[in-house]
């Protein structure tokens, strides 16, 4: 069972969340949290493996709450939940190591899924958004351009390969296909990768691509 924690001021959203969580099979919503005090709080007392986190919440925000939590080496995956299909808090939370963000209608099978795959230790982030996100997070100024350039040369060409498909937006099985290569190879590539170019996250090495302009 995937341990999550949901944190919302809305108890309605809550309690929507456990309800689609949970029916998942393999999901426990193992506790709630109504602002972000109560989230760091409850991450140190429950250890879940995910949290879902409201990006605005009174007391303390969803982006303070993840800046605290994700300072842990053994951090649970944050993943931030927003109404809006652009905000602006969420770029800082992607910059604190948060493994991306979700939509709050996001269809239930397509939550459950999200969590598996944060899980996993894959970024997620709603596929409407991705390219805005990524758009807007990056500041393509000619010096940035250059700099992820020269950060990327250190690559080998297969990982090369493998970092521009990521930023594409492909999942590790749908970059194997593209590659010929298992998606365990693959899984293998994007460690390395994150790694070698001290990444915390999937989302941050296709901002790194996005600024490099090497789609």
């Amino acid at each position: 069972m995937i341990r999550v924690l949901v944190v919302d001021d809305e108890a309605l959203v809550r309690s929507g969340l456990r309800m689609i969580l949970e029916a998942a099979g393999d999901i426990s919503v193992i506790g709630e949290a109504r602002d972000g005090a109560e989230a760091v709080s409850a991450v140190g007392r429950l250890r879940p493996e995910v949290v879902l986190m409201d990006v605005r919440m009174p007391v303390m925000d969803g982006l303070t709450a993840a800046g605290r939590i994700l300072l842990d080496p053994e951090a649970p995956k944050v993943v931030m939940l927003t109404t809006f299909d652009v905000d602006e808090y969420v770029h800082a939370a992607l910059r604190l190591g948060a493994v991306g963000f979700l939509l709050k209608d996001t269809p239930p099978r397509e939550l459950a899924a999200a969590v598996r795959t944060v899980a996993d230790g894959q970024a997620m982030l709603s596929p409407s958004v991705t390219k805005r996100v990524i758009a807007q997070y990056a500041d393509r100024a000619p010096s940035r351009a250059e700099a992820a350039r020269r950060q990327l040369d250190g690559l080998t060409g297969r990982e090369g390969d493998v970092i521009r498909a990521l930023a594409r937006g492909l999942s590790n099985a749908e970059i194997g296909r593209e590659l010929r290569l298992t998606e365990a190879t693959v899984k293998a590539h994007v460690s390395r990768v994150l790694a070698k170019l001290g990444l915390a996250n999937r989302v941050q090495a296709a901002i790194l691509v996005h600024d490099a302009d090497l789609r």
